[in-house]
């Protein structure tokens, strides 16, 4: 079943895609059916710069699971990080 939920927001930092590195302007948080991974739905991230056309976006599809243990990862990750490190 697509869900079409879809999350976006802007995003600052920087991507590598087949044509080396690129700034990022956005990225989207979308619950779907996977173009490669083996599972009926995971979670897609897509890093992207529409600006600098299709080649500049880098995409992932998790499991759920995975995606969990991400989020968890990069809490504790910022969180760990020494006062003023991190803005």
């Amino acid at each position: 079943m697509c869900t079409y939920i879809t999350e976006k927001i802007a995003a600052t930092g920087s991507g590598k895609g087949a044509s080396g590195w690129f700034r990022l302007s956005e990225a989207s948080v979308y619950l779907d059916h996977p173009a490669h991974a083996l599972a009926d739905h995971t979670l897609n991230i897509d890093f992207l710069n529409p600006a600098q056309g299709p080649s500049a976006r880098v995409a992932v599809e998790l499991t759920a699971d995975t995606a969990r243990e991400l989020v968890r990862a990069i809490e504790a990750t910022l969180a760990a990080a020494p006062p003023g490190l991190v803005e």
